[in-house]
This record gives C-alpha cells, sequence and structure tokens, in this order.
C-alpha cells in the first residue's frame, strides 16, 4: 500500500475477518467504519477503502515504534496518492483530515491529540 520498500511487512497475527484488509485491527470491521463513515458525512468510494487499507497497513508496518511520527504518515500518503493530487485529493475526501479522519475509519489511534477547538485537521 503505502510505500516503504525500507521495511518490510509483517505479515498479519492470526486470520483477518476481512481479507481484503489483512492489516485491519482486531475488532475492525467495514461495516464498522461505513457506520462511522455515514455519521461523519461520507459515503466510502474505493479511493477512501484504499487510504483506510493503507494506515492500518502503515500502523502495522510500525507496531514496534512507541509513536507514530506525524509527518512521516503525511509523507507517505502524500508520496502514495501523488499521482492523483497526494494529500491535497485526500483532504477532499477526507475533509476532517486524511490522518484524523482516515484512522478514525481505520479503527486506529491517530499520532497525535485531536483538538478540534482550533479547527485543524491533519
Amino acid at each position: 500500500m503505502i510505500s516503504e520498500l525500507s521495511v518490510p511487512p509483517r505479515p498479519p497475527r492470526g486470520l483477518p475477518s476481512d481479507p481484503d484488509f489483512p492489516y485491519a485491527p482486531a475488532g475492525w470491521s467495514r461495516a464498522a467504519a461505513e457506520d462511522a463513515a455515514a455519521r461523519e458525512g461520507l459515503r466510502l468510494t474505493a479511493a477512501h477503502w484504499e487510504e483506510i487499507r493503507g494506515l492500518q497497513e502503515y500502523f502495522a508496518r510500525h507496531e514496534d515504534v512507541p509513536s507514530v511520527s506525524l509527518r512521516e504518515l503525511h509523507d507517505a500518503l502524500d508520496e502514495h496518492f501523488h499521482a492523483r493530487g497526494g494529500v491535497k485529493m485526500l483532504y477532499l475526501l477526507f475533509p476532517g483530515g486524511p490522518v484524523a479522519q482516515g484512522c478514525r475509519l481505520a479503527g486506529l489511534r491517530a499520532p497525535f491529540a485531536e483538538d478540534h477547538s482550533y479547527g485543524s485537521v491533519a
């Protein structure tokens, strides 16, 4: 998914509940993501699912890292989606932020504390 040639993917633990999302966290489901997206006013498309899958794989590759770097994750997303507009395109898909909203829908904890009081999104 999100390219990082220097870090080989770690095989998922156990059998994934959804073979299309082999790096999904335990307890995550496509249906739960769709419900959460609907509550946030989104209808998930193939491009949304691609980012969700990529986020899950990125976090699986970095599960031994104490904290995922927001900058590195942002740059990895920008690189992977570069041909289609990079992070700018992802902000159109995820108006709540490709990292913050994407992580919520992917069943992941965003690599920063979310504080919407300032209106910033990542």
